[in-house]
């Protein structure tokens, strides 16, 4: 079983979890820039962060046979904070680099109008620069502020299929299923999905446009998840072409899209036809 996580808080786990995730069939992750738990005080924090994400840590990964990609954004909790918000004009720099296959996480912590500000403003950048863009939907009134990213999707006139919202479940995968963005679920234990709730949900509306990760990070989290629901799946009667296209195929269809993946993708993506000049992809039909 191959796997790629497209969702993966990397900086909060240890060495032993690099050669765990290995050993269960990670070959390639997507570390998306997030918020830290402890609140940042200014751009130059981030900036550090981010050349941390580009630098030690695919040194890192690759000690054990793991190609490391990421995404650069503010996210949504920090975009409240006025000292954070040059951070949004420094994107830009940080976006052209070979490793950043996409911008994020982005989308909706609590709602507020500085939190749609900056994520307009990504969406609008992940248009100019050809890339995915990752939306992190709410814990709170998930329902309603599902609906309101895809409010802000439409506006920002991006490719739905260079969208994905993350941290979907059963109350709003339909409406995003519906949108033609990528429907993105976190298995991770208590406050999010299960391996079982996942395959129920791959039943109901079928193994396309959907990414499973873990997004295991500084909380009560996994890296292994997404081998356990692989083996969910199997023993729920789908196949091994099912589990590969959902833990392997899926994820390299979307990132690759920015054209960017390592080699170990390359070949797919080439193959699939995705290459980040598309002018449909970049909003310029």
């Amino acid at each position: 079983m191959r796997i790629f996580d497209p969702h993966i808080h990397m900086t909060s786990r240890t060495t032993d979890d690099y050669r765990s995730m290995h050993a269960a069939g990670v070959r390639a992750l997507v570390e998306p820039a997030f918020w830290l738990g402890q609140p940042r005080t200014g751009p130059v924090s981030f900036t550090d962060y981010f050349d941390a994400l580009l630098g030690w840590e695919p040194y890192r990964a690759a000690q054990y046979g793991i190609s490391h990609h990421c995404t650069i954004g503010l996210n949504p909790k920090e975009a409240n904070d006025p000292r954070c918000a040059p951070v949004l004009d420094l994107l830009g720099r940080y976006l052209v680099k070979d490793g950043v296959v996409g911008v994020g996480e982005t989308g909706f912590d609590t709602g507020t109008a500085a939190e749609e500000h900056a994520f307009a403003r990504q969406l609008e950048l992940a248009v100019e620069h050809g890339l995915p863009a990752l939306v992190h939907t709410p814990h709170r009134d998930k329902a309603g502020g599902t609906r309101r990213s895809l409010g802000v999707v439409r506006d920002s006139g991006i490719d739905p299929a260079f969208v994905v919202l993350d941290h979907l479940n059963e109350a709003t995968v339909g409406e995003v299923a519906d949108s033609g963005c990528w429907m993105g679920f976190s298995i991770y234990p208590d406050t999010k999905m299960t391996p079982g709730r996942m395959v129920e949900i791959l039943r109901a509306y079928g193994t396309e446009r959907v990414l499973v990760n873990s997004a295991a990070d500084w909380g009560h989290s996994d890296p292994l998840l997404t081998r356990t629901t692989g083996e969910a799946m199997l023993a729920a009667g789908f196949d091994e072409d099912d589990v590969d296209r959902v833990l392997w195929r899926n994820p390299v269809a979307f990132y690759g899209q920015s054209g960017r993946l390592g080699t170990e993708c390359a070949d797919e993506t080439r193959a699939a036809g995705l290459f980040a000049g598309n002018s449909v992809a970049r909003g310029e039909s």
